[in-house]
């Protein structure tokens, strides 16, 4: 039976959810053939893949960001670009351009258009903070419709399309802060950390050594939107669905759902709070993190697993956040803490 069929026999169930698991499984032992440590860091990305949105890396320079999407498109057979973002960078220079081309025959010219890097299907976008918003805004049709507008005329993405971006948080001089229009298109934003004592010294030894490590390639796009299609079929109980609106709505500031009430963390430190697109991420990264692990129907603790990766970057703080140094990472800890798993009505209930 194909993943693309609604499923209906238990057995089926199983069957593609041990299929999915051992595709999951066999991308993390590939890319950890490249990449030392991570663990996180790698299966956050591996749910965007499978959830079908967009990541946004985060981490200063040296820690394996760039590696990692090189590392994954080498395990898809998908066409890959990198598109180094700089300020002089144009938004031809990422969708594409009309060309004049001219028919040696007849000598007639007209116009022809030329795919830019955008047209691949694993894109990554590094350092996508250092080009103007001029050229930041050349994505956002991309990385939300699957498709790009030149000249008035619509050109399609092949599926599936995944954009990775990059930035370095503590290097300011020189870039571009992304609006957040833009940062909403991204699924998760994950922050990338420092290797441990056992990883740096792994890192050395694989880095300095003789032997390169290489990923083999596991699964092609057509197996990929399979995989896809089976995520969206996984179960959302409503009292599930209801945590996930309500831990979206906990981070709307002047609102009877504010986390923590009048004066809790929500009212004092938000400035605007979470889209609905953020509840749809909590649903769509849930439904993977169950089939990962070996369910088809998703938790309140696949939703709190989640969370940070698909809220912090939807929460804009104001300047009393910044002054009490409080991050968004804060404010997520603190929603999740104040917001109960079930309704106020179902407390207590069997």
């Amino acid at each position: 039976m194909s993943m693309n069929e609604n499923l209906e026999t238990p057995a089926e169930v199983k069957a593609q959810c041990d299929a999915f698991r051992a595709t999951f499984g066999q991308l993390r032992n590939e890319i950890g053939k490249v990449m030392v440590g991570q663990q996180a860091v790698v299966d956050a990305v591996l749910v965007a893949l499978f959830a079908g949105g967009n990541v946004l890396l985060e981490g200063v320079p040296g820690l394996g960001k760039t590696l990692l999407v090189r590392t994954l498109a080498t395990t898809l057979h998908l066409p890959f670009s990198r598109i180094q973002f700089t300020p002089d960078l144009m938004p031809a220079d990422v969708i594409g351009t009309n060309i004049v081309s001219e028919d040696p025959e007849t000598g007639r010219r007209s116009f022809e258009f030329q795919q830019g890097p955008i047209f691949a299907q694993i894109v990554l976008a590094d350092e996508i903070n250092r080009a103007t918003p001029k050229t930041q805004s050349a994505l956002l049709e991309a990385m939300q419709e699957h498709s790009v507008t030149v000249a008035g005329e619509t050109y399609n993405l092949a599926e599936p399309f995944l954009v990775l971006a990059t930035q370095n948080p503590i290097e300011q001089e020189g870039t571009y802060p992304l609006p957040e229009a833009q940062m909403d298109r991204f699924l998760l934003k994950i922050d990338v950390g420092y290797a441990g004592l056992e990883d740096l010294m792994e890192i050395i030894d694989r880095t300095t050594g003789a032997e390169n490590p290489v990923a083999n390639k596991v699964i092609d796009g057509a197996t990929i939107l399979e995989h896809q299609n089976l995520v969206r079929q996984v179960v959302v109980a409503p009292h599930v669905k209801q945590y996930a609106a309500r831990l979206v709505l906990a981070t709307h500031p002047e609102s009877d759902t504010a986390a923590g009430g009048p004066n809790g963390p929500t009212n004092r430190y938000v400035r605007c709070g979470v889209s609905p697109r953020g509840a749809q991420a909590l649903i769509l990264a849930g439904k993977v993190r169950a089939l990962v692990d070996g369910r088809f129907h998703v938790s309140y603790q696949d939703i709190q697993d989640v969370a940070m990766p698909c809220l912090r970057h939807r929460v804009l703080m104001n300047f009393e956040a910044e002054a009490d140094r409080v991050r968004a990472d804060d404010l997520v800890r603190e929603v999740l803490k104040l917001t109960p798993t079930q309704p106020t009505a179902m407390i207590g209930a069997k």
